[in-house]
């Protein structure tokens, strides 16, 4: 039975060449992009869910709240983590993190600036499940002065050389260290990515027993019979015992005076499989994905499938009339209604099938492209797994069935002999079914122009906006403390280059502000956060940004050591009306000193346009570690000629830089790859829309053959008779005009009130939306009406 239902499902397929290719080309195109959508969301949902105790392995957070502001952080104090187990018996073990820096690597004749190192405790493969190729998983990371290589930095400088006991230089000091163990690259779905761990006996800091110098990041894992609750419970009361004592000698003010005053200081526990979607805290190891936009991948998968699988109803009940016959012949001869119902899905399943085995081809074509658009390094392996070939099975299914379901009951409810005695006209009955499938279809569509327009506004938006400094032509020398003692040497040999504008040496690693610490006011105890960095003399000219009132740092005013620069946010904080007259208060070695306003300078962007510019202080500087280089003229060039000037001050140092609005534009990258992917398959999404609509027409057409013969015999021309026949489809995209503009007019304004700063929404969006989807139809319904206005009207009729 199963055997013959097949036989007729290919014979009805190779029958209709044409609705069959229109069918097949529409599902193969949504069940590819869903297939990429399933791997891009699978991917995002994975992370962390490799480590064998994944389920029990949480990260320490910081949470305060200091002058009205709430603080989330990853970030934690080094002895933290012993004090887990020691004192909660909820907690198993323990491990900690700490970034190296940007740090030089040496060995031999190769020097390379290295930014994925980190301090590790020695329990770190044995805490978590990452691949330990070569080394003891428990003494790797034991002793001083050890240091795990991933493959790829081991290849990077020994090639193919052993490289378990090689010597290398780390670091400024110039210390050796020996490579104990060699780690397999640390898979893209882990909220972890390192080149190289160093063992934490080899860092002092890590020894300290200082609760407040918060900088490192703290894992635990709970006892199989623990709950989380239970633990973090026994959280405030480390606080109280080892925190109350730092904040009152430090601070100069209790715990307890601090909370009734509406400050707070906590931990937090985060599951580790929820950092990279759902974390709250900042100064993630790696930049958080977003859950929303995985929601939003998920949603236009779903949209794909359904506007291909909505072409395959509409096409087969369309054609309802070139089966009717068959199916009054098979009740005639004692067809049972379930036999024929099988009999259609069947065919639906037929059709799904190929469709799935293109697709998957498919994907492994485009799948290189898939991943330059997203970010990702996606690769076919997942294919071959349990869960997604049960997944594969499963969309089999849910295509076949909800493509084939209602064509399948459709074409079963016809009487057998109204249908022989030919009552049953093509598809009339299910006009308004396939009216409404339409209007879904293009209600999707549009919806999916109107959201990628605006999130590419917004994109333009951010790119464009002046954010108050001028980001373009600086390039940003990171290890430049690389220098010593031939820091000033190297910035004037730089200014005395043809093209180089000016230089400036500063600590601060933009986009962001690298500390934030709490200022008083010599006239209050309050406190007030600010951002705060170290630039020198020459900071302004090279940013750019612009003084409201004041000056900025001059070598002419020696007192200027003791001088502040506040931007307009900080003045508002503190409330100063006369803020040059003002002094604040810093204490930053636990006695506090007076600063002098000597500058207010207008708010720039130094952050995410997400977030509002917050408070910001500039202080003066002779010993950062970066320089920030303005140029003219061409990017290659100025570095040609700096990295010439580097080697003649620097030769044994890897001369690295980067670029300043390359750096700012990393703050929206995750938007851009979302915009790209969002506009690739949104026009997928249409196009397919359009085949369904192409072939719709083309049923039309020829259902209206002799209607247009009688027109066209009774004088109708040609363009009334195109206008005609697109009439109908014109009022379905209209129709769904509405739900789409209503739908997407919340999800936008939803998306966009995650930033601070936005484009306004704008109506005409939206009617341009409709009115590209009206023509969009408009195109795609011409060629079968011209070809129908066209034909000669004696064919039409001459058996009539």
């Amino acid at each position: 039975m199963l055997k013959n239902y097949f036989k007729i499902a290919l014979r009805n397929i190779l029958k209709h060449k044409f609705f069959s290719l229109i069918n097949i080309l529409g599902m193969t195109i949504g069940v590819t992009a869903c297939l990429l959508i399933i791997l891009y969301v699978s991917d995002e949902l994975s992370y962390d869910k490799f480590h064998a105790k994944a389920d029990r392995m949480y990260q320490v957070g910081l949470h305060g709240k200091i002058a009205g502001q709430e603080i989330y952080t990853s970030t934690t104090c080094p002895p933290l983590s012993a004090a887990l187990v020691s004192e909660i018996p909820e907690i198993d073990e323990s491990t900690r993190l700490d970034g190296y820096g940007l740090t030089a690597v040496k060995y031999n004749e190769k020097a390379f600036t290295e930014e994925k190192l980190f301090y590790a405790d020695s329990n770190f493969f044995e805490f978590f499940s990452f691949e330990l190729l070569e080394g003891e998983r428990k003494t790797a990371l034991k002793e001083p002065n050890s240091i795990v290589f991933t493959t790829d930095l081991a290849k990077k400088y020994f090639g193919n050389e052993p490289a378990l006991g090689k010597l290398v230089t780390v670091g400024s000091d110039g210390a050796t260290y020996k490579v104990t163990g060699i780690a397999a690259n640390a898979p893209t779905n882990s909220h972890v990515i390192f080149s190289a761990l160093v063992s934490a006996s080899s860092a002092e800091h890590l020894k300290s027993t200082v609760w407040l110098n918060n900088g490192m990041y703290t894992y635990f894992t709970l006892n199989k019979n623990a709950s989380l609750e239970s633990a973090t419970e026994k959280f405030s009361e480390l606080v109280v015992k080892y925190v109350g004592p730092e904040i009152e000698r430090f601070m100069g003010t209790s715990l307890k005076q601090m909370k009734e005053q509406g400050g707070a200081y906590g931990y937090f526990a985060e599951k580790v499989t929820d950092i990279h979607l759902r974390s709250k805290a900042q100064h993630t190891i790696e930049p958080p994905g977003n859950i929303t936009y995985v929601y939003f991948f998920a949603g236009i998968g779903g949209f794909i499938i359904i506007i291909a699988c909505i072409n395959f109803m509409n096409l087969s009940t369309a054609r309802s009339a070139g089966r009717a016959k068959e199916v009054g012949l098979r009740k005639t001869l004692g067809s049972l209604r379930g036999q024929m119902i099988a009999q259609f899905l069947a065919e639906s399943m037929i059709y799904s099938l190929i469709t799935i085995v293109l697709a998957l081809g498919a994907c492994y074509i485009l799948l290189p492209f898939f991943n330059t658009l997203s970010g990702k390094q996606l690769d076919m392996t997942i294919f071959m797994t349990p869960a997604f070939i049960a997944g594969i099975i499963a969309l089999v299914l849910f295509v076949g069935l909800i493509a084939g379901s209602y064509p399948a009951f459709y074409l079963t409810s016809f009487n057998a002999v109204e249908v022989l005695k030919g009552k049953v006209r093509a598809g009339m009955k299910s006009g308004g079914v396939r009216s409404t499938l339409v209007v879904c279809q293009f209600a999707l569509s549009i919806f999916l122009i109107i959201f990628t327009t605006i999130v590419y506004q917004q994109i333009t938006f951010m790119q464009e906006r002046n954010m108050g400094i001028d980001k373009h032509n600086v390039v940003v020398i990171r290890n430049a403390g690389r220098l010593g003692n031939n820091r000033e040497s190297f910035k004037n040999s730089l200014n005395d280059l043809t093209g180089i504008v000016k230089s400036s040496y500063t600590n601060n690693n933009f986009p962001g502000v690298n500390n934030t610490t709490v200022f008083k006011s010599p006239s209050s105890d309050q406190d007030h956060i600010m951002g705060l960095y170290y630039a020198d003399y020459d900071h302004m000219d090279v940013l750019k940004f612009e003084l409201k009132e004041g000056r900025y740092f001059s070598k002419d005013f020696p007192s200027d050591s003791s001088g502040i620069i506040l931007n307009e946010a900080a003045v508002k904080e503190f409330g100063y009306t006369n803020p040059l007259e003002e002094e604040v208060l810093y204490n930053d070695n636990g006695t506090p000193e007076r600063f002098r306003i000597i500058g207010v300078y207008k708010d720039f962007n130094f952050e995410s346009l997400k977030i509002k510019v917050r408070p910001l202080a500039i202080m003066l500087t002779k010993n950062a570690n970066q320089l920030m280089v303005r140029y003219d003229g061409n990017s290659k060039d100025a570095i040609a000629s700096i990295g010439k000037l580097w080697k003649t001050q620097a030769p044994n140092e890897p001369f690295d830089y980067n670029f300043l609005d390359e750096n700012f534009d990393e703050l929206f990258r995750v938007e851009q790859r979302m915009g790209q992917v969002f506009s690739v398959f949104s026009g997928l999404a249409i196009f397919i829309a359009c085949l369904g609509l192409f072939a719709l027409a083309a049923f039309t057409a020829e259902q209206r053959t002799k209607e247009i013969g009688i027109r066209k015999a009774l004088g109708a021309s040609p363009i009334g008779l195109v206008i005609l026949l697109s009439k109908e489809f014109t009022k379905l995209v209209i129709i769904a005009f509405i739900p789409a503009a209503v739908a997407a007019w919340f999800i936008v304004n939803n998306w966009l009130s995650g930033f601070e700063y936005r484009v306004d929404i704008n109506p005409w969006i939206f009617i341009g939306s409709g009115l590209v989807a009206i023509f969009i139809a408009w195109l795609t319904v011409s060629y079968q009406s011209i070809k129908a206005a066209a034909t000669n009207p004696v064919n039409s009729l001459r058996y009539e």
